[in-house]
């Protein structure tokens, strides 16, 4: 718990006996007490609000079993209500026993009796008179209070939708119409309704609503509240409310792409599919079509990738990000569509623009050609600049060769399958394992990965293959460069994959690297691990003391630059 906020038995009984007391206060008597006590009952139950909002409904009311009794009697006392800060707590006590999703009638019930209270403190409000009469009012008509306040809600969020509305025309803003202070009154009222269905088109249009001030208009309790229930499917709003929301509060878009993160990195990912169904249900890929949305989540996946230490996971979350951040560029309206360079502003390009070709749309005897363009520009951006270029700008070029890690196994793929001119695509490869190396250290992976290279050439069309053959391919290659294994452990899974025997021994041979290296951190088909990219400075910030030998690629483990592992892992044996 946040602070000491314990409510005891003794005081819970204290209050409850009073509201039982006061019940409406018709009496003189009995509103001049609640007048006395009422600094102490808002205390009160201030405190019973930072205890709640750490509990789900059933713990809260395993733990008061009397809650409702006491919210109940005070929110129909008019001397408690008739002060908004006691009506404002009350709202937020009652929406933290709010079951989101009802398990049993119970539960059931207990909503929709405080949907009937949180609309009757809705109608007592400053944004509905709450005229004298309107009890018996209601009976004559006929309805129940319930009936009455659910309709009542409804009209109340329809008259506000209109009014917002009427504050903009074909989508400018008309000076004057709703002031500042209204829209933040308005949003700041919502926090404890979030969540109420009732209430989306005053959120949608709260959203989409930006006043005449030059800062924020809308409260930043309400800007939070409505990102982390969208985060958590409380509730659905429209594309554009988020990415209004989005745009407006940096804060939301950060938690929601460390949300993204989190969510993939802690499931067991089966398929690439099930990986791109949670990035586009996140709306993030759609929502960086906007190019200050798209550099924030570059940003922060830059920092992930450091911290993690190049973990695979990590680096596949960025490849698929990509994937369907193209596809939806490529699927927006030519009028609203940004500028290629607005997202890369930083990078090369034509070598952008090269990157951007899905391997899908170039027929296969393309393939090759295209990646050996690819590797020359590259090769022409890295060794003839090299000595002009910072870390923070090597670092630039090979992130963006990351970000495309579709092209680096279809390199790989394309090696094993059309072997003509090999030396462009090792390089490739040999790049994206060892961007710090120098062009003499470079000149010796290349080396090491042609040697392994040959060695899985010759043995690629055998369909009799065991374990050993590759045991002594590999021992015949005598690999010792770390970055030269990483770019053997590619090439091994791609030869697994299309070789011709290489089904039959795949998960023998997987099983014989994991027992042997059982004490690495990721096991798998993974070499010893490089240094680790934590030790870079912060991208686009030149490192004080070091050079670009300070950062390396990620470590492959099984999953390669990020696609390979899952193919493989998914293939019908």
């Amino acid at each position: 718990m946040a602070q000491d906020t314990t409510v005891s038995k003794l005081d819970f009984k204290y209050w409850l006996d009073k509201a039982t007391e006061w019940g409406q206060a018709t009496t003189l008597e009995s509103q001049k007490d609640v007048c006395r006590h009422l600094p102490q009952l808002q205390e009160f139950l201030q405190q019973i609000y930072e205890t709640l909002k750490h509990m789900n409904s059933v713990v809260a009311i395993q733990q008061f079993p009397l809650i409702g009794q006491l919210l109940g009697r005070l929110c129909w006392n008019p001397f408690v209500i008739g002060y908004d800060e006691s009506q404002k707590i009350l709202m937020w006590c009652l929406c933290c026993l709010y079951s989101s999703e009802p398990q049993n009638p119970v539960e059931l019930k207990a909503n929709s009796w405080i949907r009937s209270l949180l609309c009757h403190l809705l109608s007592s409000s400053k944004w509905e008179s709450n005229e004298a009469g309107t009890s018996s009012f209601i009976s004559a008509l006929g309805y129940t209070s319930a009936d009455y306040y659910s309709h009542l809600v409804k009209n109340m969020v329809s008259s506000l939708v209109t009014e917002l509305r009427g504050n903009q025309f074909n989508g400018l803003n008309i000076q004057g119409r709703v002031s500042a202070s209204r829209l933040n009154e308005i949003s700041l009222s919502c926090v404890p309704l979030i969540t109420l269905p009732d209430l989306t088109p005053l959120l949608e249009t709260l959203l989409l609503c930006h006043g005449s001030a030059s800062q924020e208009v809308l409260s930043s309790e309400f800007l939070e509240a409505v990102n982390e229930a969208f985060l958590k499917k409380k509730i659905s709003l429209s594309e554009t409310a988020i990415f209004s929301l989005w745009l407006r509060h940096l804060p939301s878009l950060e938690k929601a792409t460390l949300y993204l993160l989190d969510q993939l990195v802690s499931i067991q990912m089966t398929s690439l599919e099930e990986v791109a169904c949670v990035i586009k249900d996140s709306l993030l890929p759609q929502a960086a079509i906007h190019p200050a949305i798209f550099i924030i989540i570059d940003e922060i996946f830059k920092s992930a990738l450091l911290e993690t230490d190049g973990a695979p996971e990590v680096m596949t979350i960025i490849q698929m990000f990509t994937q369907l951040f193209v596809q939806a560029h490529q699927n927006e309206n030519k009028q609203h569509k940004f500028p290629l360079k607005a997202y890369f502003s930083c990078c090369h390009q034509p070598l952008v623009i090269a990157l951007l070709r899905q391997p899908s749309e170039l027929p296969a005897m393309h393939c090759c050609q295209h990646l050996k363009y690819i590797s020359e520009m590259l090769k022409t951006l890295v060794e003839d600049e090299s000595n002009n270029s910072s870390s923070a700008d090597l670092f630039e070029i090979w992130f963006l060769i990351a970000r495309f890690g579709e092209w680096l196994d279809v390199a790989a793929e394309q090696l094993l399958k059309a072997p003509a001119e090999p030396d462009a695509l090792l390089w490739l490869l040999a790049f994206y394992y060892s961007p710090q190396n120098g062009n003499q250290q470079r000149t010796q992976t290349m080396v090491a990965a042609e040697g392994i290279y040959n060695q899985l050439m010759m043995l690629f069309n055998r369909t009799a293959l065991s374990v050993k053959d590759l045991q002594d391919a590999v021992h015949e290659a005598d690999i010792k460069q770390s970055s030269a294994q990483h770019l053997t452990t590619h090439l091994l899974i791609n030869f697994l994959l299309f070789s011709s025997g290489g089904h039959m021994i795949a998960q023998e041979y997987i099983s014989h690297v994991n027992e042997r290296d059982k004490g690495c951190k990721q096991g798998g088909l993974q070499p010893a691990a490089p240094r680790g990219l934590q030790s870079s400075p912060q991208p686009g910030r030149e490192p004080e003391g070091h050079g670009a030998a300070e950062w390396s690629s990620p470590k492959p483990g099984i999953e390669t630059s990020g696609f390979s592992v899952i193919c493989l892992s998914s293939h019908d044996d």
